[in-house]
Formats: structure tokens, C-alpha cells, sequence
């Protein structure tokens, strides 16, 4: 029977059954029994409590007490918050309902917003339900309009005192027993004792446990993401020990798949991707962080310490490769690399950034809407954002990639992670460059002063003489060029772009040539004016007497003579880059000359045979051209440019110092031992920038020396502004830990700390999310006044608590959940569940949802034995809808997508190479996210598309193919035991007698249409890069493919039952 407390300014005077209250007050009577009073005339009292004010009923059984935080909060934040909360500039009438301090006093009018206790004197009721619309609260424009019942709630509450709560998010989670319950038998663990507590409230019971082989697939699925093979499905059915199922769990948990699993959840939490997103969107290495998550997770890293070391491996003392690896968490968000931005508005998109990820995955609150303005709803100021930002405001970075650099140098600050026998190679590199510059030193300070007379009389009397080469052959593309013309020209006349390339093989009648000299001109008779280009991509020239083996380049260096190019511009014909050439303009009656000299002269008994090849560069034309080759043979040190002439030719006390030093650099550089010490520098340069640019990557957190100030931005605009700030956590949540840096490092502990009363809460809630598919906080993401209530409160507290007690054990945690009975519940939904619970929030069955992207394409491989199970490495390229990369990313064919070969193919979906810009399509089907931004709930969709893919993409194709001959191979020589191995192997369970018999009979009628259409069948085998096993009949395979195309498709298949 209900009772009711009735109290007089606060004094409790009597206790009584609720009806005989009730009775008394409408004059019916009621049995003296009923009452146990002190006061003797019980009806004189009860009209006297009716007739004060200061009278409230409480109910300690029946209908209960208004809850604020259950009750009265979520109505107030969907419609009187935005207008009547937090935020101040946004607060209308200076009314602020989210306080109870501020409610409960008078307006400006007089009116009393809410008067406790009396809720006919209370200006919130009166507009609630007063019939005036421009009165009525909330206003007709949000289309918000509460519900009688919800009005009533208000009256109610007000009438029992309006008490206040703080959310309960921001409570920290009180220490609490798990509540008894009536069916005691049927708990296995702590948690089950919450659940079934509910359902007893609710008159509903558990389901049955699930069977073996239903809990098996479900188990397997949910630690390691791989469904068991029938061999393990077999064992556990057959093994009738207690302990049987507590085994296979603790094995799953000790599986190297389970990190991977974990790691799946995490990936999307970090943003974690393979390319650095806006429009740009290059490639990054990032595989090293996500190996870390992965090892974390198997090594089962307290999550704390797991916490500590993303946010700020960096920071602990004497760091480990490991910890600096862990830091990539915040580096895993987009870098801009457009030419034109402003670095410090994209710095400020990535503090931003990370605000937002730390503040969504260990507090579950939505910070960034307190960006450019105090949050709506929840307590949170855009200081208290803004000194949240503060934290990684100091990281030394720049707000705009380095388009210009590899990608292993565009986006520091990172970690180099080089193998030891790569190191060894570097190092050695290094010791002979420091070795050959060393050598290089000694022989410039010795021969500065050497010989310097005796060269310089020869230079001042030497006159190279050019001799012109005989032309024997010439083309250009497939055009014959003119030859034989006087003076050793050769003619081309205006060609297509297509004969860019020009050959010429000569013979030089000389014992030995050290320089060429190349003269172009426009042809005599063209009538060539000023508007002509010829633009030269390459110059090369090799001796045409050697076999095609040993043909190489002779090795060129540019120079400038008298009346000749500089040596600046047909350097660019030697650079080996497309975008750099020697731009000519022809005019008739002029020459353009370029000399080069050789590196090594060129010697031969007969003259020389050699073969000049000359690439010029035009997208619609290459012009009318004459070209002529001269040779000399004075030594090239004697080859003076017109600066080093002018000053050999001055008498030595007249030259300046600076004048000296050009003369004797112009020496060495003709030194042959200085040439070949400087070319070997010039090599070993190359060789380790090479070797070091091969050296993998990955991003990681530095902090600066000194922090960047940081100020609230007013609006959020990085370019205004305004108070300045420093590094502080949420002014409304507990205080920052005393001793610790305020730093990263502070914060991450900050996070962790006991006294938090979020992070715990947060991160046992998507482990219930990984497991149960939904949160006991339903939106993981917003634990705020705008997130939904807990479907079970006192859980989440209990495991919060257990969490933190544990030492933060993330398997432990893990076993815990899927150890229950709530877990173990048959998934079977019954009508009478359908219409009290159809969304299984109170959990009377077991879960039941579609499986993620990465889970069907690794279900299927698996099934199939395609599935390649190597651990951690690059991202790798699966199969991918061709064309698509080339519709999104503009560019070369760098930016379009190279599928692999081999195994890589056939690695879990957690390595797919993940462009921003670009996803895998298969995946996003499926729900997963662009990784754009941080997320820790993916939606969960269906539609026709998702069948669309499962049969025609390449991946489940060819993935039935192989099923198809595993179940031809392995499954016997009747119909029937192949398709029950295919079955078993998709589903894990065995088929119902009338399952099979339909597809038998579909595998039959496929057969028969096959025979009469061999090329179809053939075309089906011919999907996906591994061919099928030529012993098999072809017919046969097809037919059977299509039978296991429609198992990897069944609802069941894709399903976690």
C-alpha cells in the first residue's frame, strides 16, 4: 500500500496510507486503522495542512517524486536553455532558468520565474499554460510545443519544491551495492544484477541463454572480429565443462585479433587516416601509430597509461620511441597543404581539432560549441574552451604543409623510424661523406697556392679552337632530319609535339673533345621573328661506338664563354625535371650558342662517334629549327668565362681579394681530384638524402620551448582577439591536480584522476557500445544536458567505479560484460518485447545488430580463406571501383588509385588505405566515417546499396568463388555436405533441413542454366586478381559461386546474433 508523509514547514507530523489521505480529503471516510498521529482530530488537521502553504505530499511508493535530472533537465534543454541557460549573450529577459538560485528570484517585472512549493504563484507555470500565444511559453517560433503531461511534470515539481540537480554527469559516481533481486539464480555476475533489478521493475524476465553456437559466433565476433571456424565451433559445443565458455573467452582476449578489434573503435576516435584531407589530401605515414593502439590494446595497457601516452608521451621523462609514437593520437587530424592559406587560421583548425577529439573521447561533452560563444546548454564558457586550447596551442607545428617537400618531410613534427640495418647504412653514408669532405678541405688549402702563375700564362694565351662535327644521321620522332647542309647544320622544319625528340649521330674528327658547343638558330629562309620559343627539355650525349649496354650519358657541366647562354639556364637541361627548360628565341640571323664541358675527356684513335640527343618541349608545335655540334679539345680548366678572363689579365697586385677567390675556385672546380671528390660528395648527398627519405615516418606531438600566448577568438575567428588565457581545464568540473605541469602531460593526468567524474563513465560506455551495440549513455558522444539520460544509471556508476578500481583493466572490463548472463541472453525478440522495448535498451534479450564494414569484408574473407592474418604494417590497397579517384582528386597520376597485388588484397579491413578525400566506398556503405572529425558512434544503416555491394564488388565475388571451391574441395562429393560446409563457414551454425533444400536446388538450377551458358560461368571465375583452380569444372565452380554469393549475403551472415 502507498503512504504519504505529510509535513507542516518542514515538521514530520503523520504518516499514513495514501487512499485514506485521499479519502479523508473528499469527505469519504476512512478506517480509523489507516492513521498513526500524534493529534487527536485527525479531519480538523488534514484541512488545516490543505489550507497551508507551506504543505507537500510526498509519495513513498506509487508515483514517485519528479526527478530534476530525469524529469524536468532534458525539457528545460530542449526548450528554455537556449533562450534562459548558460550562455549569457545569448540569455533573453536576463531570465536564467538553469540555476535555481537565479529562478527563484524576482524579475524585473516583480513576477517570480518559480516559486517552490507553490506552482499556481509561479510565472513559469502561468506560461506554460496560459492560452495567450505571444505569453505562452516555450515561444510558437523554436516548434516546441510541451505536451500536457510534460506541463503537468512541471506543476508537479514545483509543487514538491523544485529541487535542483547538478547534471548527473558532473556528479561523481557515488560508491554503490548491486541491488538485490527475486530470481537470484539467474545472475552471474554484478552486472547482471542491474539489469534484471530493472526488469523486475518493469514485470519482464531475461531471455533464455543463447546456444552454444550462436554464443560462440557472437563472442568471437565481438573480441576479435573474425567469426570461429567450424572446428572451434565444434569443440565448444561438445566441451559440457562449467568452465567451457570463460575459456574461450580468455583466449579470444589473448588473441593478437583482439588488439586489432580494439583498435578498429579507436581508429575512428582518433581520425585516424592515410591522407591529410582538405583539397590537397596527401598521402601521410601514420601506420606506426596505429601498430602502437593495436600492441597497446593485445598488451592490455592500462587504459589510463593509455591515456597518458597519446596525449603526452612526449612530455613523461626520458621518452621511449613507443611514447613518441603514442603522441600521433593529435596529430591524426586534417593538415592543410594549399598554397595561399594563412598558417594561423589552420593552426587554429587544429587546436580546434583537438579540443573537440579530447573533449568528445574522455569526457563525453560537446566543447566545441563553446568555440565562438558560450555553450547553450551545458556549463561551459568559451574561456573554459579557450584554455582548454591552450594545452595544444603549443605544439611545433605550422599551420600549413610543405606542398613543395615529400610527404616524409611536408607535416613535421615526426618521428623517424628507420630498421637497424637502415641505420647502419646511414651511418656508414655519413662517415665517408664526413671522410671525402674532409679530404676535399685538405686539398683545397693546398692547392690555392700552387702553380698559380704557370696557369695563369697559359690561360692568358689560350684560344679554344671549335671544330664542327660531321652529321651522319638524324632524326626526330620518325622524321628524317636535312643533313649534309654547309657548316654541319641540321634542319628540322615545324613538327608535332609527338617528335620531340631529336637523335643525332656524329663523328668527331678529332684524338679527343673535353667541351660541345651546341649553335641553334632558325632555319635560313623561315622568316622567324622575335615570337618564336624553342624551349629544350634535355641535352645527352654518349659515344654511338659502344654496344646498346654500355651506352651511359657522358657526364655534362655547363659554362659560360663569351657571347654564349649562361650556365644558369642550360643547367636546367641537365636537372632531369620536366617543368625546368633552356628557352631560345629564334630570329633569323641569329644564333643561340651553350657549351658544356665534359667531366672526363673524351678520347679516340679514329675521332669520336657520338650520338647527341636533344629533347624539346611544346604542347602544340616545336618551331622550325637548325641545330650544328662543335667540338674543342683544350682542356676544359682553360675554358674561361668572360669574369675569370677579365681578371687573369690584370696584373695580381691589382686584383681584390674577392677577385683571388673566384680565380682559385674556378681552379679547383677544373682540378681533376677536386671535380672527383666534389662529385663524390655530390653522390653521397644523394644517397643519404635518399636513404633517409626512405626511412618511414610518423607524426608525433613536440612541445615548444617557449608556449604561444593564446587568447579567446572572438566568434571563433583566429584573427580577432581577444582575452588572454592560459592553459586550464573546465572551470565547472573538478579542480586541475595540484603538482602537476600544466601541460599535456597535466591534462592527461588531469583526465585520469579519480576525482574526474567523466572520463571513467565515458570509456566503460563505449566498451558497453563495442559490445551491447548501443551505450547505456545511448548518445557516447554527449554526456552534457543534451546527450540522453542513462538507460541504467546506477550501472554505469557501478562500473565507472569498478573501472577505476581495477586499475583501469580493459580486458577485465571486457570479460566482465561479456561473462554476464545479460550478455549470454538469446537475441530472439518476442512480440510482448517488440512493444515495450523494441530498441532491447532494458536489455531483456541478448544483442542483435548488423556488423560493422570492417567485420563483413573480414567475415567473408575468413569464410572464404582468403584472408591474409599479418600483423600491423602500411595501409595496403584493396580492390577499388576504378575511375572513381580520378573523378574526386585532379592531378597527375600520382593522386589515382594503385591497387595492390598479392596478399594485400586480402588483409583485414583495419589496414585498408584510408583517403579522406576518397574512402573506401565498400566501407562507407556500411556506415563507416570519413574520419574527417572524431567518432565514437557510427550509425547503423540499411539499404538496397549494401546488397548492391555484397554482390557485385570484387572483394565478395571473388570471396565466393573461394568459398565455392572450399566447399567442392572440403565438403565432400554430394550437394548436400558441400553447401552445409558453406553454410557453416558463413553462418556457423548448420542448416535447417528446408534451408538446405532450397539451396541445393537453387545450386542445381544455376548448374543446368551454366551448362547452357558456358561463357557466363567463365566470366563470373575470371573477378578478383587470384584465379580459380583450373581442376575443377568450371560449370560446377560457377554454380557453387553463386550459392555462396547468397550465403555471405543472407541477413544472418551480416548479422551479430
Amino acid at each position: 500500500m502507498s503512504r504519504v508523509i505529510i509535513k507542516i514547514c518542514g515538521r514530520h507530523l503523520i504518516e499514513c496510507e495514501a487512499k485514506s489521505v485521499v479519502a479523508q480529503i473528499r469527505g469519504r471516510g476512512a478506517p480509523a486503522h489507516s492513521f498513526r498521529t500524534g493529534i487527536g482530530n485527525l479531519s480538523r488537521l488534514i484541512l488545516l495542512v490543505a489550507a497551508l502553504s507551506s504543505v507537500t505530499f510526498s509519495l513513498i511508493a506509487g508515483t514517485p517524486r519528479v526527478d530534476f535530472n530525469r524529469d524536468i533537465r532534458p525539457i528545460m534543454a530542449d526548450t528554455c536553455f537556449r533562450c534562459h541557460g548558460f550562455d549569457e549573450k545569448a540569455r533573453k529577459a536576463k531570465l536564467r532558468l538553469d540555476i535555481r538560485e537565479e529562478a527563484v528570484k524576482p524579475t524585473k517585472s516583480g513576477d517570480v520565474p518559480i516559486v517552490p512549493g507553490k506552482p499556481d504563484q509561479s510565472e513559469v507555470i502561468r506560461r506554460l499554460f496560459t492560452e495567450d500565444a505571444d505569453d505562452r511559453m516555450p515561444p510558437e517560433s523554436i516548434h516546441k510545443p510541451l505536451t500536457k503531461e510534460q506541463k503537468e511534470m512541471f506543476r508537479r515539481w514545483i509543487a514538491e519544491g523544485a529541487e535542483y540537480r547538478d547534471h548527473w554527469a558532473f556528479i561523481p559516481p557515488h560508491p554503490i551495492e548491486p541491488p538485490k533481486v527475486k530470481r537470484s539464480g539467474w545472475p552471474r555476475n554484478e552486472v547482471d544484477h542491474f539489469i534484471l533489478a530493472q526488469l523486475e521493475t518493469k514485470k519482464l524476465k531475461p531471455s533464455r541463454e543463447a546456444d552454444a553456437t550462436t554464443l560462440i559466433r557472437r563472442v568471437s565476433l565481438d573480441l576479435t572480429g573474425i567469426p570461429p571456424t567450424p572446428a572451434e565451433v565444434q569443440a565448444f559445443v561438445a566441451d559440457d565443462l562449467p568452465q567451457a565458455y570463460e575459456k574461450l573467452v580468455d583466449r579470444l582476449l589473448a588473441s593478437p585479433r583482439y588488439g586489432e578489434r580494439m583498435a578498429q573503435d579507436w581508429l575512428d576516435a582518433a581520425r585516424f587516416a592515410d591522407s591529410n584531407g582538405y583539397q590537397v589530401d596527401r598521402d601521410r605515414e601514420m601506420w606506426a601509430w596505429r601498430e602502437w593502439v593495436i600492441k597497446a590494446f593485445s598488451r592490455n595497457m592500462p587504459f589510463d597509461e593509455f591515456t597518458v601516452q597519446q596525449l603526452a608521451g612526449d612530455l613523461l621523462p626520458h621518452p621511449t620511441l613507443d611514447q613518441r609514437i603514442a603522441t600521433g593520437f593529435h596529430r591524426n587530424h586534417m593538415i592543410n597543404e594549399e598554397g595561399g592559406i594563412i598558417p594561423e587560421e589552420f593552426l587554429a583548425e587544429y587546436c580546434a581539432d583537438r579540443v573537440e577529439t579530447t573533449s568528445t573521447v574522455f569526457l563525453g561533452l560537446t566543447m566545441s560549441c563553446a568555440r565562438c560563444h558560450d555553450h547553450k546548454y551545458d556549463p561551459l564558457t568559451q574561456k573554459d574552451y579557450y584554455s582548454m586550447f591552450a594545452f595544444f596551442h603549443n605544439v611545433t607545428e605550422k599551420g600549413v604543409g610543405d606542398y613543395g617537400q615529400p610527404i616524409r618531410r611536408n607535416t613535421p613534427p615526426y618521428q623517424k623510424l628507420p630498421t637497424p640495418e637502415a641505420e647502419a647504412a646511414l651511418a656508414g653514408l655519413n662517415r665517408e661523406l664526413a671522410v671525402t669532405n674532409e679530404r676535399l678541405t685538405n686539398l683545397m688549402t693546398t692547392f690555392r697556392a700552387t702553380d698559380v702563375a704557370e696557369w695563369e700564362s697559359r690561360a692568358r694565351s689560350a684560344v679554344p679552337v671549335w671544330t664542327d662535327a660531321e652529321p651522319l644521321n638524324a632524326t626526330a620522332g620518325t622524321n628524317t632530319l636535312m643533313i649534309g647542309q654547309s657548316g654541319g647544320w641540321v634542319r628540322s622544319p615545324a613538327l608535332k609535339p609527338d617528335a620531340r625528340k631529336t637523335i643525332i649521330t656524329a663523328r668527331v674528327n678529332a684524338s679527343q673533345l673535353s667541351a660541345i658547343q651546341l649553335d641553334l638558330a632558325a632555319p635560313p629562309g623561315s622568316g622567324t621573328n622575335d615570337s618564336e620559343k624553342l624551349s629544350i627539355r634535355t641535352v645527352r650525349l654518349m659515344r654511338a661506338e659502344t654496344s646498346e649496354l654500355e651506352k651511359k650519358s657522358l657526364s655534362l657541366r655547363p659554362t659560360t664563354l663569351a657571347g654564349t647562354a649562361p650556365a644558369t639556364e642550360l643547367a636546367k637541361v641537365l636537372d632531369d625535371k620536366e617543368s625546368s627548360t633552356w628557352s631560345i628565341t629564334l630570329k633569323e640571323g641569329q644564333t643561340t650558342t651553350g657549351v658544356f664541358e665534359l667531366s672526363d675527356i673524351v678520347q679516340g684513335s679514329n675521332g669520336v662517334l657520338v650520338k647527341l640527343e636533344v629533347e624539346f618541349s611544346g604542347e602544340r608545335r616545336i618551331p622550325a629549327w637548325q641545330l650544328r655540334l662543335r667540338t674543342t679539345d683544350i682542356p676544359s680548366e682553360l675554358l674561361l668565362p668572360p669574369e675569370i678572363l677579365t681578371i687573369v689579365t690584370k696584373p695580381a697586385a691589382e686584383r681584390k681579394t674577392d677577385e683571388n677567390k673566384l680565380v682559385d675556385d674556378f681552379r679547383l672546380a677544373h682540378h681533376p681530384e677536386h671535380s672527383a671528390l666534389t662529385q663524390r660528395v655530390t653522390e653521397l648527398k644523394k644517397q643519404i638524402e635518399e636513404a633517409d627519405l626512405a626511412i618511414p615516418i610518423t607524426l608525433v606531438m613536440e612541445e615548444l620551448a617557449e608556449p604561444r600566448p593564446t587568447f579567446v577568438l572572438t566568434r571563433g575567428a583566429y584573427d580577432k582577439p581577444g582575452e588572454r588565457v592560459t592553459a586550464a581545464t573546465p572551470s565547472h568540473l573538478p579542480a586541475f591536480l595540484s603538482g602537476q605541469p600544466t601541460n599535456r602531460l597535466g591534462l592527461a593526468r588531469w583526465l585520469v584522476s579519480p576525482s574526474n567524474p567523466l572520463t571513467a563513465r565515458v570509456t566503460v560506455n563505449r566498451l558497453w557500445q563495442s559490445i551491447f551495440g548501443t551505450g547505456l549513455v545511448k548518445t557516447a558522444e554527449d554526456f552534457g544536458t543534451r546527450g540522453e539520460l542513462p538507460s541504467h544509471p546506477e550501472l554505469l556508476d557501478w562500473l565507472a567505479n569498478e573501472f577505476v578500481r581495477t586499475g583501469w583493466d580493459v580486458k577485465r572490463m571486457v570479460k566482465l560484460l561479456v561473462m554476464s548472463a545479460t550478455y549470454r541472453q538469446d537475441s530472439r525478440m518476442t512480440l510482448g518485447l517488440q512493444s515495450l522495448d523494441p530498441d532491447n535498451r532494458l536489455l531483456a534479450r541478448g544483442p542483435r545488430y548488423r556488423l560493422s564494414a570492417e567485420m563483413i569484408r573480414d567475415q567473408a574473407l575468413a569464410a572464404s580463406g582468403l584472408l591474409v592474418e599479418k600483423l600491423g604494417g602500411p595501409s595496403v590497397k584493396p580492390y577499388h571501383p576504378p575511375g572513381l579517384y580520378e573523378q574526386v582528386v585532379s592531378g597527375s597520376s600520382a593522386n589515382t588509385y594503385v591497387q595492390d597485388k598479392g596478399e594485400s588484397l586480402y588483409r583485414r579491413s583495419l589496414y585498408t588505405y584510408w583517403k579522406r578525400s576518397v574512402p573506401n566506398p565498400a566501407m562507407l556503405i556500411f556506415d563507416a566515417p570519413f574520419r574527417e572529425a572524431c567518432t565514437v558512434r557510427r550509425s547503423r544503416t540499411t539499404t538496397p546499396l549494401q546488397a548492391l555491394n555484397l554482390l557485385n564488388d570484387p572483394t565478395y565475388v571473388e570471396a565466393s568463388r573461394f568459398l565455392a571451391q572450399r566447399m567442392l574441395r572440403e565438403g565432400g562429393s554430394k550437394p548436400e555436405s558441400r553447401i552445409r560446409l558453406g553454410f557453416q563457414l558463413a553462418t556457423g551454425r548448420a542448416p535447417r533441413a528446408e534451408e538446405l533444400r532450397v539451396l541445393v536446388k537453387s545450386c542445381q538450377r544455376m548448374e543446368a542454366s551454366f551448362r547452357n551458358d558456358h561463357s557466363s560461368a567463365e566470366s563470373l571465375l575470371t573477378v578478383g586478381e587470384t584465379k580459380a583452380d583450373a581442376a575443377i569444372d568450371p560449370v560446377e565452380l560457377a554454380a557453387y559461386t553463386t550459392v555462396a554469393s547468397t550465403l555471405l549475403n543472407l541477413d544472418e551472415t551480416i548479422t551479430k546474433e
